[in-house]
């Protein structure tokens, strides 16, 4: 959701979601031998990316 000045929301529901899967994802490379927490750090910046990115494509102007 978007607020009276345009900037990008989430819900509280979304974000705990989000905080949820951040630590799955994280139980799981550390079950991984083959996996650091440079791994982890890499998915989640690839992760925040990607939400970046769909909040800037739901609150732009539409021509």
């Amino acid at each position: 959701m978007t607020s009276s000045d345009g900037q990008p929301y989430l819900s509280c529901e979304a974000v705990l979601a989000f905080l949820r899967a951040i630590a799955e994802s994280c139980r799981n490379l550390a079950d991984d031998p083959d996996c650091d927490l440079h791994a982890a750090g890499a998915a989640i910046d690839i992760e925040a990316d990607t939400l970046e990115f769909r909040a800037i494509a739901a609150t732009r102007e539409t021509p």
